[in-house]
């Protein structure tokens, strides 16, 4: 009885790495910002404050720890620690860089498996910072903090750390959307939200920073039908109108693509080109739901091409109730369909939300990422030990940065992948969008990311509109005149520099910004339409994909 109780002992005064370990290891989580995550979970035996500040340094670091995990052969050496590496990186940064210590029992297994090669462990981390030119550790640490995006809080107590992160954490509000096909707006008021008083002003939603309450109050949105706003930390995982697909928990920005598509035209099926995981699509399905006796039944084709993603976008459009609505095209690479073909031909209108950088979801730039050492290149170390001249500690760091530290960082290299990349997905988008084009009897097509860059939203609008293609079938862009009204009232629209100047397609363009009052993720949103009349416009040389895109 008494070994049980000491176990239980001990777990709980590891849990300060136990926990951080579980919102960093590859399969937690990745939908929200870290900060969010932790300060959301139950139950904790640590604070969040420390958890997140452990994560935080630990990611700092991971790769310099890595190195020096694997050069001292602690993998090779306690089998605790090889099955347990995530685990034995974090003990490792608090016996190096923690004023105190490890923060666990020193009579627990991994900590006495870490302390056996403190010594082998701090020469190898000596070595690493004279490596990189620096002659102390707070040199070295300066340095790393510098090139460290996010704000350094380890010396901060709880309360500061509250303070500090409050902009991030409390700047977003809890979305909601209310599933029409089941419910209705007035519905939820009188039952799930009973209680809750309306605000008229959204900041009254994301002003109140308190992590301890989570006031009843609500705001109806002013531009998207059947979506509300909550504060930041409520939770309704758990009750029974999310599980009985009631509610769906959707950004606004998310809201914007079927809401503007208006599935309200006449005639025509619709075509959700890349739909997982399904919020735009039974969005789809709802707004389309409200026209059906003045167009008949139509339907919604939701294509996504990776099966394990389909399997999520099944069980959504059935917990939304659309199944009568929704056909999903498990496997379907909607650039494998065949506009001219049944029953494609027959499609009015198509979203598309394509693969996009992400650059704009909250918490995108929170992600936390840490390099693990592994046993193959303990072993190496072991199989190969590399002979060095020593070189004279160098009293002031170098000027070149080592690249084999890695640390977060802008560099000419980063720049450069991130110029490829962009480009990679641009001409992906530019792609899919002249695709849609094709579809002769659509009349009407979204194009949205959840990306901040011009070369994923502007950009790809002004090609997709000179290529031939939208020329020859006469398709333009929607004028912000011409949007449906909550859309038309949306006050941020595109970049005019990124459209070459052209006012009137800039401001055809929708954009979100994120961290700010509207309290929306970035996301940029726009929609094109064909001329039903008139000729064609001049076939202009285009300087877009190449012909076999066009």
């Amino acid at each position: 009885m008494r070994t049980v109780s000491m176990f239980v002992l001990f777990k709980k005064q590891m849990s300060l790495y136990y926990e951080a370990a579980s919102f960093i290891e590859p399969s937690a989580p990745q939908t929200n910002s870290l900060k969010s995550r932790i300060y959301n979970a139950k139950n904790l035996k640590s604070t969040p404050a420390q958890i997140f500040a452990l994560v935080s340094e630990a990611s700092k670091w991971s790769l310099i720890l890595k190195e020096v995990v694997e050069k001292s052969q602690l993998l090779l050496h306690e089998l605790k620690i090889s099955v347990k590496t995530l685990l034995g990186l974090l003990l490792v940064h608090d016996l190096l860089l923690a004023k105190r210590g490890i923060a666990a029992p020193a009579s627990h297994a991994l900590r006495l498996a870490v302390e056996r090669h403190k010594a082998r462990v701090q020469a190898e981390f000596t070595k690493a910072r004279l490596r990189k030119g620096f002659s102390s550790v707070e040199a070295l640490r300066q340095h790393v903090d510098q090139k460290q995006q996010a704000t350094d809080l380890t010396e901060q107590t709880q309360k500061d750390y509250r303070t500090a992160i409050a902009p991030y954490l409390w700047s977003h509000p809890r979305w909601v959307r209310i599933n029409s096909l089941k419910t209705s707006l007035a519905e939820q008021l009188a039952t799930t939200f009973f209680g809750y008083r309306t605000v008229d002003r959204l900041e009254e939603i994301i002003e109140d920073d308190r992590p301890d309450r989570s006031p009843q109050i609500l705001h109806i949105d002013l531009h998207v039908p059947d979506l509300i706003a909550l504060p930041p930390l409520t939770d309704f995982s758990t009750s029974p109108a999310y599980k009985n697909g009631l509610l769906i928990f959707q950004d606004k920005a998310s809201c914007f693509p079927a809401y503007l598509l208006d599935p309200l035209i006449a005639g025509g099926d619709i075509v959700d080109a890349c739909a997982a995981p399904g919020n735009k699509t039974t969005h789809l399905a709802a707004l389309r739901q409200r026209s059906q006796r003045e167009h008949g039944q139509t339907k919604i084709w939701a294509c996504e091409r990776d099966t394990a993603r389909a399997a999520v976008l099944q069980k959504m459009v059935s917990s939304a109730g659309a199944e009568d609505i929704v056909t999903v095209k498990v496997g379907q690479d909607f650039l494998r369909l065949e506009p001219e073909i049944e029953p494609w031909c027959g499609v009015g209108a198509l979203l598309l939300d394509p693969s996009c950088s992400g650059s704009g979801i909250i918490g995108r730039d929170d992600i936390i990422s840490i390099s693990l050492p592994s046993i193959e290149a303990s072993a190496a170390q072991a199989t190969h030990p590399k002979k060095r001249k020593r070189k004279p500690i160098q009293e002031k760091p170098s000027q070149n940065n080592d690249t084999s530290e890695q640390v977060p960082i802008t560099t000419a290299d980063d720049q450069e992948a991130l110029k490829t990349r962009l480009q990679s997905l641009s001409s992906f988008q530019t792609k899919l969008l002249l695709h849609a084009f094709r579809f002769p009897q659509s009349r009407k097509v979204t194009y949205s990311t959840c990306s901040l860059y011009a070369e994923e939203n502007e950009l790809v609008v002004l090609a997709a509109l000179a290529s031939p293609i939208a020329k020859e079938n006469r398709w333009r862009i929607l004028l912000r005149d011409e949007q449906v009204d909550g859309m038309k009232r949306w006050e941020i629209r595109g970049d005019v520099t990124a459209c070459d100047g052209d006012v009137e397609i800039a401001e055809a363009c929708i954009r979100c910004n994120k961290g700010t009052k509207e309290g929306t993720q970035g996301f940029f949103v726009a929609a094109f339409v064909r001329d039903q009349d008139g000729s064609s416009a001049d076939e202009d040389e285009w300087d877009g994909l190449s012909g076999s895109d066009s």
